[in-house]
């Protein structure tokens, strides 16, 4: 593709994004006020966690189980040695 032609495919996006936020912009207090007039309150907006806090969500999830698992392979390893070690006291 000609670069003109991706330069006006850039610059066109751009003005899209720029006139949505302008709309928006303008028709706040149109909104805020047919809200106020029906009677429907604003909700507080929980903010959508960021890529970060999902990936530091998934570690922390990753991390409980991989804890989780080591602790159990810890406890197997236990009873296999104390089962070993009894068997081999029977033995003498």
């Amino acid at each position: 593709m000609s670069k003109h032609f991706e330069d006006a495919r850039y610059y066109l996006g751009r003005a899209a994004e720029h006139a949505k936020a302008g709309v928006v912009e303008e028709l706040e207090p149109v909104e805020a006020r047919v809200k106020e007039l029906v009677g429907v309150e604003e909700e507080a907006e929980e903010p959508e966690p960021s890529r970060l806090d999902r990936i530091q969500a998934d570690l922390q999830q990753l991390e409980e189980r991989a804890e989780g698992e080591a602790r159990e392979a810890v406890a197997s390893a236990r009873e296999r040695v104390k089962e070993y070690r009894g068997h081999d006291a029977a033995e003498e």
